[in-house]
Parts: structure tokens; C-alpha cells; sequence
């Protein structure tokens, strides 16, 4: 195969109009042609997500890369630790045997933290012995995200054995160290830790590069979103940065991917070959992924775009082969075999209530914070009626529910503020990081009715307003994935989506993806587990409520 384009040299920072000839999978000559031509397209290399649960895209691999490719990615570093702590080690090889089916050059991380914290009902642990087993797997090319950062900084022998056995295979270890700073960051930095994907303040980012850090991770996902935060890095620290999207609802992988972030960073004028270096160069540098920069020799991965101010992916190829054209995927529609560990009983109405001890109580309770998996903590005043703390819609105070999906158990209950909705209620079994089923709701007959929707269909995102219109979007795969049609997928997820917004009127641009971390224990401040109300600054649990 011969193509002519003008190619972008990501090295010398070379645009040269070139002949690129392609033989089996790789790139065998590359013939300088002449300056670059106006009117001609371009070739550049493929983007690379440098962190993402695949799992949260509600998509198995084969479908995730049958939407990135269209969008010029050739690859991600992904870590599955979601599925890792519903299904342990087979999760992990459920992922590495779906992502073989396609050519798409996927790089699975050994989770080093499942479960996440020992203050949650996980269903499944990854010990030591199986991190290690893991390393050894050449699918494996990293130590993913080291949430336990407090377990680093105290020399946690089991963490400390996880790092020393990345270190040993010489792979990676990614962190996650949100809001650390100073002394504690320099300490954690220095264990071997060379990224992170959790700063949200420019402040935060400069300071662990100048600590050592070699790569941080600037993410926009569905959630959180730290773009605009981190992006002026890129004027001085281009050969330290890398995008990701950590987690990305279906209707925005339709939507665009890596892509996006490059169009947003050129539109701030920053230097295109700065941009590419972090959205291209880097990934595969650190990681070294199979994936080729367009030199002679390398795999064939690359995409064409139709000029340097649209920035439109035309193609996409990887090992040679086009995979996308002009928007359409050209990878097939796989269906993938079902996975799954469900073991609840259905919820009544009255196991959601929650009484009140006397008449004037003030209650902890959780602000969600729109675009940030960061939450704070506020006190505020319980409303209270027949002797029971209620949901308070006029104050968008809303009751908070998580279910325990590996055993029947007690249901544990809080309240949450920002959601906005003025009726009914939302679940989801996607729960990071223990993936137990969390819901919010106005009232205790729609809670239990969008709680029991996820328990009948094994897993899934559910909605229920007040004249009981149920919808629901099954997640039969580890109460994570679908076992459908991508597409068909972000359609689903786009109309539950805008129910919630439109009929329940909750104000979050993303409320089922923001609902998915009110469990995340790691990120401060305040969350909730099946086990109860958690502190995320002190560390362990708090109370729900206190009399005045």
C-alpha cells in the first residue's frame, strides 16, 4: 500500500509532503517528497488514551475501540480494576481475551488496589501473589493506578510489595494521589510512582513536576473534567503531559475521544507539535506500546485528517489495515459472552427509611460538585416528618442509597445535595470502585422501584419517575458492560440520560456518571459505602446525624 499525504514528522517537528509505503503491517519507506502541499491531507500518528476504564464506557473492548477508532485513537492504557473488583483476576482476563478479537492495541494494567479500600464490600480481592502473576502476563504492561495513597506513605508491606514487583518486571506504576501536596507528594513520588491522573489545580500539577513526577495526566471524561485546570502546563511541559479520559459514558465516545482535547488545545494556540507529543509520543514512549510513530520500521498506526485547522479524522489504520473511514467504523459488531456476580434480595420502601431520634437534628451531608469526583462535606438542618428524616427537594437534599450487591445486607442511607432532582430517582450498579448498586431519590417508593429495576436486569443504570415510568439500560456483564451494539448502546444511554435531566430535572450535565463515584471512598470528602457515611479526609466513617 502507497499513500501521499502531508506527513507530520512528531520528532523533528517536520511537516514534509511524503510517500509512505506500508507492506503486511508495517511501514517499510518513507520517501520526503517535497514541502508540505496545500490542499493535501495529513498523516500523523494515532492518539492514545493514557488512562480509562473501559468498563465505565458501559461498553466490552471490542466495542470501545469499534467507537474510538473513528475518532483517530489507536490505543489505550487502560486500567480494569472495575471489573477487577466484581470478579477479581477472571475479570482482568475476561477484558485481555474480549480485546483480542479486535486489532486494536489495548494495554491492561495489573489492578493494584482491589478492593480499594477495607472500608466497602468489594466482590472480589487481587492479592499480592496475583498482582505479580499478572506483571508477568505480557498483555500486562503496567501497575495501574495507586489509589492507596496513604498505604504509600505509611510503607504498607502489601502496597510496598506491589511496587517492588512492578518495579522487578520494570513496568509502570501509575498513581492517583488527588489534592496531594508537599513533603507527603515528594514521598510518594520517590516510591517509582512516574504519573497522575488526579490533579484538579494547575497549582497541584506544576508542584509534582517540579517534585519528580514524570508524566501528569490531564483528563477530560464524562465526570471530571481538568482541562481548561491543567492545559496552561502545556506552554512549558509538553515532554511531561499525556490526555486521558479516565471515564467515558457511550454518547461521548460517539461523540469524540483524544480528538477533542487536540482540537481544544490547538484552538488556545498552543504548538501543534507540543500537542501531538502529548496526545501521540508520549503514551507510547513511557508505556512502550506496540504502536507505531510513523518512522520506518514502525507498525503501521496512524490516522489522516483533512487539514490542520478542522482537524477532521478521515481514516484511521492500525497495523495497515483501515479500521475507520470518514466517521464510520469499519471494525465488526462482536457480541461477547456474559459475566456477572449478583446476589441481592429486592428492597422495600421501608428498609429506606431512616427515623429520626428527635425533632431537631443536623445532618452530614454530601455536595456533589458538577464536572469533579471531589465532594465536600456540609451540615445542614434534617427535615423530619412522622418522626423519619426525609428527602428536602425544595433544598435539593436528597436521600442517598447503597446497596450491597454480593450478599444480602443492611441498606446503608445518607443524604446528598446538587443532584436537583424534583421526583423520583436514579440507580446504577456502576459504583466505583466495589461496584455496589448506589441510588438518589425524592422518595423511598421511587428509590426502592430504580434499585429493584438494577436487581431484576443483574446489573444496569435505571430511572423511575413519579408516575412510575421505569426506564432501564441492562449492564449483564459484570453489572458493568452491555453485551450489545455500541451504538445502539449510546442511543439508550442518551435517552435515560435526558429523562433524568428533562423529567426529573436534575441540573448535572452528567448525573449518572457523577452518581457513579458518590462511592468512590479515595477521593475526599465525603461518600457513602453499603458499610455507611465515610470521611475521605479523616479516613474512616462519620455519622450520619447529630441533635442539636
Amino acid at each position: 500500500m502507497l499513500l501521499t499525504a502531508n506527513l507530520l514528522n512528531v520528532f523533528d517537528h517536520i511537516i514534509s509532503y511524503a510517500e509512505i509505503e506500508v507492506e503486511d503491517t508495517r511501514i517499510v519507506n518513507i520517501s520526503i517528497l517535497g514541502e508540505e502541499k496545500v490542499g493535501s491531507p495529513y498523516i500523523l500518528p494515532g492518539f492514545i488514551d493514557s488512562h480509562v476504564h473501559i468498563e465505565s464506557s458501559m461498553l466490552t473492548p471490542a466495542q470501545f475501540a469499534r467507537l474510538a477508532v473513528v475518532h483517530g485513537t489507536v490505543g489505550t492504557v487502560s486500567d480494569p480494576h472495575e471489573i477487577g473488583n466484581v470478579l477479581g483476576v477472571k475479570g482482568v482476563e475476561y477484558m485481555i481475551e474480549d480485546s483480542r478479537r479486535v486489532p486494536f492495541k489495548f494495554c491492561f494494567g495489573a489492578p493494584s488496589c482491589v478492593p480499594a479500600t477495607t472500608f466497602e464490600t468489594a466482590g472480589a480481592a487481587i492479592s499480592v501473589k496475583e498482582v505479580r502473576q499478572l506483571l508477568a502476563l505480557k498483555e500486562i504492561g503496567y501497575l495501574a493506578e495507586m489509589m492507596n495513597f496513604p498505604g504509600v506513605l505509611n510503607e504498607d508491606p502489601e502496597v510496598m510489595m506491589k511496587i517492588q514487583w512492578a518495579n522487578a518486571f520494570n513496568k509502570p506504576i501509575d498513581g492517583h494521589a488527588p489534592g496531594l501536596r508537599g513533603d507527603a507528594a515528594k514521598k510518594y513520588i520517590e516510591t517509582g510512582i512516574t504519573t497522575d491522573h488526579e490533579c484538579f489545580t494547575y497549582e497541584e500539577a506544576f508542584e509534582k513536576i517540579q517534585l519528580g513526577l514524570e508524566y501528569v495526566l490531564i483528563r477530560e471524561g464524562s465526570a471530571a473534567k481538568n482541562f481548561e485546570a491543567l492545559i496552561p502546563l502545556m506552554a512549558q511541559y509538553s515532554s511531561r503531559l499525556m490526555f486521558c479520559s479516565d471515564d467515558k459514558h457511550p454518547n461521548d465516545l460517539v461523540d469524540g475521544h483524544i480528538n477533542q482535547l487536540v482540537k481544544r488545545a490547538l484552538a488556545k494556540g498552543y504548538k501543534l507539535f507540543d500537542i501531538l507529543q502529548a496526545a501521540c509520543v508520549n503514551p507510547v514512549l513511557h508505556y512502550r506500546l506496540p504502536v507505531g510513530l510513523l518512522r520506518e520500521g514502525d507498525a503501521a498506526d496512524f490516522i489522516i485528517i483533512d487539514n490542520l485547522e478542522n482537524f477532521t479524522i478521515l481514516e484511521t489504520y492500525i497495523n495497515g489495515e483501515k479500521l475507520a473511514d470518514r466517521g464510520t467504523s469499519l471494525l465488526p459488531d462482536l457480541r461477547s459472552p456474559l459475566v456477572n456476580q449478583f446476589d441481592c434480595n429486592h428492597c422495600q420502601p421501608n428498609e429506606l427509611a431512616i427515623k429520626a431520634p428527635s425533632n431537631h437534628l443536623t445532618i452530614n451531608v454530601i455536595e456533589a460538585l458538577d464536572g469533579q469526583l471531589i465532594t465536600h462535606l456540609i451540615e445542614m438542618s434534617a427535615r423530619i416528618e412522622a418522626g423519619y428524616i426525609v428527602s428536602d427537594t425544595e433544598r435539593d437534599i436528597l436521600k442517598i442509597a447503597v446497596v450491597n450487591r454480593y450478599q444480602p445486607a443492611p441498606i446503608a442511607l445518607g443524604f446528598i445535595k446538587n443532584f436537583g432532582l424534583t421526583q423520583g430517582a436514579l440507580a446504577s450498579s456502576v459504583a466505583h470502585d466495589s461496584h455496589n448498586i448506589i441510588a438518589v431519590g425524592c422518595d423511598d417508593e421511587s428509590l426502592a422501584k430504580a434499585i429493584n429495576l438494577v436487581i431484576e436486569a443483574q446489573g444496569g443504570v435505571s430511572t423511575v419517575d413519579n408516575a412510575k415510568n421505569a426506564h432501564i439500560l441492562p449492564l449483564p456483564i459484570a453489572g458493568l458492560m452491555s453485551d450489545r451494539d455500541g451504538y445502539e448502546v449510546a442511543n439508550q444511554y442518551t435517552a435515560i440520560d435526558n429523562f433524568v435531566k428533562k423529567t426529573l430535572n436534575s441540573t448535572l450535565s452528567s448525573p449518572f456518571m457523577t452518581l457513579s463515584f458518590m462511592g468512590l471512598l479515595v477521593i475526599p470528602s465525603l461518600k457513602m459505602s453499603d458499610l455507611g457515611l465515610f470521611d475521605g479526609q479523616s479516613f474512616q466513617f462519620t455519622k450520619l446525624y447529630s441533635e442539636n
